[in-house]
């Protein structure tokens, strides 16, 4: 609650900046992330928070299949919506739909249902590593298509990182991230701007007015706050400087208005988020609520702490949203229901 409401204000401030090119696009944005992300997303955590964890187990599998044949639908032409190139919306009326926001949710439920189900069979190349591959590129199929790197990553992490803990072999890990890593040398050769984003990460000044701009800005944002802030609202780079300052530039917003101090509470806060977490799904009585808890919290922080990484330059830039706090409707309101699961499971467990 303290990060939902706190990015709400971080996100009404950084929102001004709209205010200089469109007057009339701060209140479209502000009411989409309120009424979607927010309202519609705090009830939602508040009824999954009473709906047994057990019972999605039974219906993971189909979560799944339509999570993956809805996300799917972006590249329908007259369903889908493109922008800046990349196809990640689903258009119902006024409001945009980011269906891959789901697919996180889906992916990280059938494969806590499916490596708790297969039990010690997991260490099997039959049940556990073509099982695990098999569920990573179907994911990537229609991820990586979008294109949606950043997205597809923070799946990827989320359940290797699940068959790990279940059971899986190392020697299993070690053969997807490599043949992963090949995968993706390829991809950079095939996509130029995966290119040029290793080489702004590399040499942030190697394209100071194109491809490196938002990361300059970015560290310009963030150093000016000092230790801080300028104080709520007192922003300068959202108005003309940052790119996308509501949507992945929002913790550079963030730090310029509350120094290091505040863009250290909000690191703190994710990590208390995910040792919490990690706690909840070690005292969980059966493996299914474990597996399904370490899952969702490792989507909400890893994603997290990429978006922080990336605005710091520590990290190539991905693209994803700050969870909580970006612009997203759709990432706030799954994300917010993610955590209503997560609060049901630690009800069912002991806690100290």
């Amino acid at each position: 609650m303290s990060l939902v409401l706190g990015g709400f204000f971080i996100f009404i401030s950084a929102s001004m900046g709209l205010l200089v090119k469109d007057g009339a696009s701060f209140g479209s944005v502000a009411g989409n992330q309120a009424l979607l992300g927010l309202l519609g997303g705090l009830m939602s955590m508040v009824i999954l928070s009473k709906i047994n964890y057990k019972d999605w187990k039974k219906y993971s599998f189909y979560l799944f299949i339509a999570s993956i044949v809805l996300t799917a639908l972006v590249f329908i032409p007259q369903i889908g919506l493109e922008h800046n190139g990349a196809k990640r919306w689903i258009l119902l009326g006024s409001f945009s739909f980011q269906p891959s926001e789901l697919l996180k949710l889906g992916s990280v439920l059938y494969a806590a249902a499916f490596f708790a189900g297969i039990k010690d069979r997991i260490t099997t190349v039959r049940w556990g590593l073509l099982p695990l591959v098999g569920i990573l590129a179907v994911v990537g199929a229609v991820i990586l298509k979008q294109p949606d790197i950043g997205t597809y990553l923070v799946i990827f992490v989320a359940v290797l990182s699940m068959f790990l803990i279940a059971g899986g072999k190392w020697r299993h890990i070690l053969a997807i991230v490599v043949i992963s890593a090949i995968g993706f040398v390829f991809l950079v050769y095939q996509k130029p701007y995966l290119a040029e984003r290793i080489e702004v990460f590399i040499n942030p000044y190697s394209d100071p007015t194109g491809s490196g701009w938002q990361i300059r800005q970015a560290l310009i944002s963030i150093g000016s706050g000092g230790i801080f802030g300028k104080g709520f609202g007192q922003s300068i780079q959202k108005f003309s400087f940052l790119p996308e300052p509501i949507g992945d530039s929002v913790f550079a917003v963030a730090a310029e208005e509350f120094g290091f101090v505040g863009g250290l509470t909000i690191i703190t806060a994710f990590f208390l988020f995910l040792w919490r977490g990690f706690h909840i799904a070690k005292n969980v009585p059966d493996k299914f609520g474990g597996l399904l808890a370490l899952g969702i919290v490792i989507i909400i922080t890893f994603q997290s702490f990429i978006n922080i990484a990336s605005m710091l330059g520590v990290f190539p830039l991905t693209g994803v949203p700050l969870f909580f706090i970006s612009h997203g409707g759709t990432a706030m309101f799954f994300a917010l229901s993610g955590v209503g699961i997560v609060l049901n499971i630690s009800r069912h467990c002991k806690l100290s």
